[in-house]
């Protein structure tokens, strides 16, 4: 008997209310928190943050351009070695190459996945004109498993001078983004709330 299972379109993320919950249960040292209207709040401290343009989003969907509601581990930190030193923390660390992307093409098998440019479908590049993808955190966001569609290249990254709304991920001011990956490590992780 073979049975057909279809994934949904998008992954529906856990309520507010879970989340908050959750927050307050796990160690405050491995937890960092995100929420409206922009605010990162880590070890005792609260730092001015970027969300996506869309908002927060309990169903994350490719290009809609809203963070996604959850919580996710912190995968590794890329940053770019022209413009600065290795930062210090207790993730994985690697540097970034003028030929590596982040695909996100729902239909290709490197969905949400870091590529070698150039790559025949669809990818972001993450060796940028300007100061933005200087300091990437992957956030474990849609990657195990990766479903089609459900959103793809969610990072912490380095935020423009105005804040602005990002395209999803979050962006903090590059001081801030040094600061708060100098106390993270393998078992850090940051909720999204709404």
């Amino acid at each position: 008997m073979v049975v057909t299972v279809s994934l949904p379109a998008a992954v529906p993320r856990p309520v507010p209310q879970f989340l908050a919950t959750l927050v307050t249960s796990m160690p405050p040292s491995n937890i960092m928190s995100v929420s409206p209207p922009g605010h990162l709040k880590w070890r005792g401290l609260t730092y001015r943050c970027a969300v996506g343009r869309a908002g927060i989003a309990a169903t994350k969907r490719e290009g809609d351009h809203a963070s996604p509601l959850g919580c996710f581990a912190l995968r590794r930190v890329l940053f770019r070695p022209d413009r600065m030193q290795a930062p210090a923390t207790g993730l994985p660390v690697l540097p970034l190459d003028p030929n590596q992307g982040w695909c996100d093409a729902p239909d290709d098998d490197a969905y949400n996945q870091q590529v070698t440019l150039p790559h025949p479908a669809s990818a972001e590049r993450l060796w940028r004109d300007d100061s933005l993808y200087d300091l990437i955190v992957v956030l474990g966001h849609n990657d195990s498993p990766v479903v089609p569609g459900c959103g793809s290249a969610i990072f912490l990254h380095v935020a423009q001078p105005d804040y602005a709304p990002t395209e999803g991920c979050i962006a903090l001011a590059r001081e801030d983004l040094l600061d708060v990956l100098a106390n993270c490590n393998r078992q850090s992780q940051i909720c999204i709330m709404a």
